[in-house]
């Protein structure tokens, strides 16, 4: 019994380590979405959300559709933009898979979570066409980053200091004269608006979940789990970390952009 709750145990750490910095940002970027989008809202109406909608629920809901055909579901509807209906969904993606296939029921989670990683790259994408500067600085940060070998406070620190450079870099005096970085903001502010997962995207990621840990646990099982390198799993989560800090950075920044506007409107 002492063996079954050892391999249990070990198998949450583990799923934990995997999804856990995924996971943890997504549920901080959906905060930071919501009270955002109560702002503008506060400020401008609704008009301010379907402003932002335009071009971040397209963004989110091709996110999902690009991983669905990555992980083999058939997309058996797909709407990218519509007015809100009476739950207030802007755009799904219906899609349908083999229930038999564990390639295909792991694909939920990365389906689930598609809009924070599609979100992110549309966004470096901008960086690249419209501010050069910041998107070599933001190379720089993931290539210095990748050497890192263990992820532990004084290491988070040091990325955060890396990403704070970031922000100098985007917001830069010189910047402020240059027309591309209006186009880049408002860009960035309509995706990072929808980047955050909707509670029937966490519903099917969660299914995928459930598959990795069942996995794992299986490995763990038959003592295969120690063929994989805990070093290769901290570099994965260090990429992973690094990845997502610009998502939680231009999303603080939307926020922060929102309460200006709620407070000259008070």
């Amino acid at each position: 019994m002492s063996l079954f709750i050892d391999i249990l145990m070990r198998t949450v750490v583990e799923t934990v380590y995997l999804t856990g910095i995924i996971i943890l940002i997504g549920f901080f970027l959906g905060v930071l979405r919501n009270s955002s989008i109560k702002n503008f809202q506060r400020s401008f109406g609704i008009r301010a959300v379907m402003v932002t909608a335009f071009i971040g629920v397209p963004v989110h809901e091709l996110s999902h559709a690009i991983a669905a055909l990555l992980f083999r579901h058939h997309i058996n509807d797909i709407k990218l933009l519509q007015k809100p209906d009476g739950n207030g969904v802007l755009g799904y993606v219906n899609h349908s898979y083999n229930t038999r296939s564990v390639y295909q029921e792991i694909g939920n989670f990365f389906i689930g979570i598609a809009p924070i990683f599609g979100g992110i790259a549309s966004i470096i994408v901008l960086m690249r066409f419209l501010m050069k500067d910041a998107y070599d600085k933001f190379v720089q940060i993931i290539i210095s980053n990748f050497h890192i070998t263990v992820l532990n406070e004084e290491m988070l620190k040091k990325i955060m200091s890396s990403y704070l450079g970031l922000v100098k870099s985007i917001f830069s005096f010189s910047n402020f004269k240059n027309p591309c970085f209006y186009v880049f903001i408002f860009l960035a502010i309509c995706i990072s608006s929808h980047i955050s997962l909707s509670s029937a995207d966490i519903k099917g990621a969660s299914r995928g979940l459930a598959i990795i840990f069942i996995i794992l646990f299986l490995l763990n099982v038959f003592g295969l789990i120690n063929n994989i390198s805990k070093f290769n799993i901290e570099k994965y989560n260090i990429f992973i970390t690094s990845f997502l800090f610009i998502a939680v950075i231009l999303s603080l920044i939307t926020f922060i952009i929102s309460l200006f506007f709620v407070i000259i409107k008070r």
